[in-house]
């Protein structure tokens, strides 16, 4: 049976800020995480991205909180990205218009002044990033004493993004009696492992299967032989600009990121396309996902900094220009589209150094991704030298994750050749004996070749 928001025991507050954001019917996570946080339960929630997930434990929290009070925060949400801390702020200005009720953000990358500053004035609601959340604590800025709620949002980011130890420091410093609720993705072994040293009693939800992403994405795959294959296949789909509206192109290093946006600047000018990654200023990566969000540029390049808590509505497409290597962060990137139930597009490309990951994400999100042949109007570069090297030493690699005995080609190829080269030697050994009138005459003529070449 469909429920519906009037049934989740929300305030009319909460119900008339619904109706203003446009929400007509609650997403499966909400429909079964609203009630059990409301009752003061400890909840895991394992939803992919996309799914309304941070509306389902948003809406319970102002429902619990009500209204203003006192000037040290009663809730906190820790976020593993600035971005996905914003995107939150985001949602709670939306649900709580008609509350009082007071958030502050806390992000590095900017001077801890203004927040400082903002702390003092009082809030109820805090959200925050575990190292900036740290430093200010540390410092005494923070009073932890009077928390009720604790969230961590994104878990399984956090730990790949090596944050258990800030975590377990953060866990150290709140009260112990508090309601905590873990959202995540994916139940790997360290959120399991988190999970056991934050949680009481917990009551599982999962609407999906582990990192599955979500029906409404259509997902399709390229296997492309080069960089600047990848860069000509590229250029060919956003040649269709009405089927390719709104679209985020993920790479995998900052190098390559700056690359595609220069390519595509020359043919859309920076009207058109934005770069954004953790070398771009935050007022910066703010600035170009707001005119992202505003519909004022078609194209955002980045890497996976904005993998997660990007919450873009109406996203046509989302490129993987490189296959990454984080398997998990595949289900994150493709969820920047097909959001809130809308129907989105992810084209992947693949270089036969990346084919050892797109196996290792099929067999995570349980299903071959359809492969796709390249147009034939599209142009198939040769593979330059270096670029075959490195393919070669990447696939090396990979074998030897699998096979710790592996040596490689690289090291077949050398071995060969040194066997190569004492078989000679004990060649010559045999026909010039040491000391000999032979072996005196070929030292003799070898040097005279060689002062001669000199000359």
């Amino acid at each position: 049976m469909q429920q519906s928001f009037e049934n989740l025991r929300l305030s009319r507050q909460l119900l008339q800020a619904i109706a203003d954001a446009g929400y007509t019917d609650p997403t499966p996570i909400q429909q079964k995480a609203i009630l059990p946080i409301l009752s003061g339960q400890d909840i895991i929630g394992i939803a992919q991205t996309g799914t309304g997930k941070t509306a389902a434990f948003v809406l319970p929290l102002l429902m619990k909180l009500k209204y203003a009070q006192g000037t040290d925060a009663r809730a906190l949400i820790i976020v593993p990205t600035r971005e996905l801390a914003l995107q939150i702020q985001d949602n709670i200005h939306t649900l709580a218009k008609y509350t009082d009720l007071r958030t502050v953000v806390l992000y590095g990358g900017l001077g801890p002044k203004t927040q400082i500053e903002t702390l003092k004035k009082g809030l109820d609601i805090l959200v925050s990033t575990p190292g900036r959340f740290l430093d200010l604590y540390l410092a005494g800025h923070i009073n932890t004493k009077h928390l009720q709620l604790m969230i961590l949002d994104e878990a399984d980011k956090m730990m790949d993004m090596g944050f258990i130890g800030s975590i377990r420091r953060i866990l150290e410093v709140v009260p112990r009696k508090r309601q905590n609720l873990l959202f995540s993705a994916t139940m790997s072994d360290l959120v399991h492992k988190i999970s056991g040293d934050f949680l009481k009693n917990p009551i599982q939800i999962e609407i999906a299967a582990q990192a599955t992403p979500a029906q409404t994405i259509q997902q399709v795959l390229y296997h492309v032989p080069n960089f600047k294959t990848k860069l000509n296949l590229l250029q060919f789909l956003l040649k269709d600009d009405k089927a390719f509206t709104r679209l985020i192109v993920f790479c995998r290093t900052k190098l390559v990121a700056d690359s595609i946006y220069r390519f595509l600047e020359r043919r859309y000018g920076e009207d058109g396309v934005r770069v954004i990654h953790a070398n771009k200023g935050q007022n910066t990566r703010i600035n170009s996902i707001n005119a992202f969000k505003e519909g004022n540029i078609r194209i955002l390049v980045a890497t996976d900094v904005a993998a997660r808590g990007l919450d873009v509505s109406h996203v046509s497409h989302v490129i993987n220009f490189d296959v990454p290597i984080i398997i998990e962060d595949y289900v994150h990137r493709i969820g920047r589209t097909g959001r809130a139930q809308q129907t989105g597009d992810a084209i992947t490309f693949c270089t036969p150094g990346e084919i050892y990951y797109i196996q290792k994400i099929e067999k995570l999100i349980r299903q071959a991704i359809p492969l796709l042949e390249i147009p034939t109007t599209v142009f198939i570069e040769d593979t330059p030298y270096e670029e075959r090297q490195a393919i070669a030493r990447e696939i090396d690699g990979q074998k030897r994750k699998e096979n710790p005995d592996f040596k490689g080609a690289f090291h077949e190829k050398k071995t060969k050749n040194i066997r190569q080269t004492d078989t000679v030697k004990k060649k010559l050994q045999k026909k010039i004996k040491p000391g000999s009138k032979t072996g005196v005459r070929f030292d003799t003529i070898h040097k005279k070749d060689k002062k001669r070449n000199t000359k």
